[in-house]
C-alpha cells in the first residue's frame, strides 16, 4: 500500500516538473527512484548461489557486497518463496546433459526495451548499471498519447521493464547462458515473476557469473554494441566498463563497449526503444 502511495506521489511529481518545462536530471526525481528501489523483492536483494552441475557440486556465489534485505512484516514467507524460486532456478541451469569441457566456448546476447516518457516508464535509463541522465529529447509519440499522433513531444526518458531494464546486463547474462548451452535469460528470470520487479540488473550479472564458475569457465572476452539514438553516452561508457570488469572479474582488456545510432530509423531512430548485442567467449579455467 505504501509503494502504491509512493508509485502516485512519484508520478504526480514528475508529470508537475514536466509541465514547468523543467530540465532538472533524473536525480531530482527521488520519489520515482526510491519507489522502484522500495519494490525490489527478497530473490532480488540476496545473492544467488548456484550448485554446480550436479547436487553434490561445490556452491559458487558471487562475493560482491549486495543489497540490504528490506525489512518486512512478510520477510519470513517471502524468504521461503525465495527459496523455492532459487530451487527451480537451479533446476533449469543444470540440463539432463553434460556440458563437455570444451577449452572455448562463444555466446550472443541481444535485448531490446521501450522507452517512454519517465513519468510514464516510473523509473530511469539505465545502462550498465549507471543511470543514464539527461535533458529533454525529441521522443516520437507514435501512439499520441501526449502530442498528435507522430509529433515530436520533448520529455526526459525511461525503460519500459520488468526489472530496471538495463540492456547490457541482460544481453551479457543470454550470452554466458548462450555460451553454455543454457535456457535464456527469460526462462530463468521471468518477466511474470513478481519478484524481479524493479530487480537491480547486476543480481542477474553475478548469479551468471556464478553459474559460470560453476560449470568451470571465466571470462574469454564480452565485445558490447550498444544501439540508441539518444541519450548520448560517451561520457558513461568508462563507468560502465568498470561495473562489468568487477561484476565478471576480469580485466580492462577483456571488456569493450560500442555504441552506435540507428541512424533515425525505426522505433531506436525515433527514441522509442534501445537495444543491444553482446558477443562473448568462455575460456575453460584450468
Amino acid at each position: 500500500e505504501k509503494l502504491m502511495i509512493a508509485t502516485t506521489r512519484a508520478k504526480d511529481q514528475s508529470k508537475s516538473q514536466h509541465s514547468s518545462n523543467s530540465t532538472t536530471k533524473m536525480k531530482a526525481h527521488p520519489l520515482i527512484v526510491v519507489a522502484v528501489t522500495s519494490a525490489v523483492l527478497i530473490d532480488c536483494a540476496t545473492s544467488f548461489a548456484f550448485h554446480g552441475p550436479s547436487s553434490s557440486g561445490p556452491t559458487t556465489s558471487s562475493t560482491r557486497t549486495t543489497r540490504t534485505k528490506p525489512i518486512t512484516s512478510a520477510s519470513s514467507s517471502a524468504s521461503s518463496e525465495a527459496t523455492t524460486t532459487s530451487t527451480s532456478t537451479d533446476d533449469l541451469l543444470k540440463p539432463s546433459y553434460e556440458i563437455e569441457k570444451i577449452p572455448f566456448r562463444i555466446g550472443h546476447g541481444f535485448d531490446i526495451h521501450r522507452m517512454v516518457p519517465l513519468e510514464e516508464a516510473g523509473q530511469p535509463i539505465v545502462i550498465g548499471g549507471v543511470v543514464i541522465d539527461h535533458k529533454p529529447l525529441k521522443w516520437t509519440d507514435a501512439q499520441g498519447k501526449y502530442v498528435d499522433k507522430g509529433e515530436i513531444y520533448e520529455t526526459e526518458l525511461g525503460v519500459v521493464a520488468h526489472s530496471d531494464g538495463d540492456v547490457i546486463y541482460h544481453s551479457i547474462v543470454d550470452a554466458i547462458f548462450g555460451a553454455l548451452t543454457l535456457p535464456d535469460i527469460g526462462q530463468v528470470f521471468q518477466d511474470t515473476d513478481p519478484r524481479w520487479r524493479g530487480c537491480d540488473s547486476s543480481k542477474f550479472m553475478e548469479h551468471a557469473y556464478g553459474v559460470m564458475k560453476g560449470y568451470g569457465y571465466k571470462i574469454g572476452n564480452i565485445d558490447v554494441t550498444l544501439i540508441l539514438e539518444r541519450p548520448k553516452v560517451a561520457s558513461f561508457k568508462p563507468a560502465m566498463k568498470e561495473n562489468i570488469i568487477k561484476l565478471l572479474n576480469t580485466t580492462p582488456s577483456r571488456i569493450n563497449i560500442k555504441a552506435r545510432t540507428h541512424e533515425q530509423m525505426d522505433s531506436v531512430g525515433e527514441l522509442r526503444s534501445l537495444s543491444c548485442h553482446v558477443v562473448a567467449t568462455l575460456e575453460l579455467e584450468k
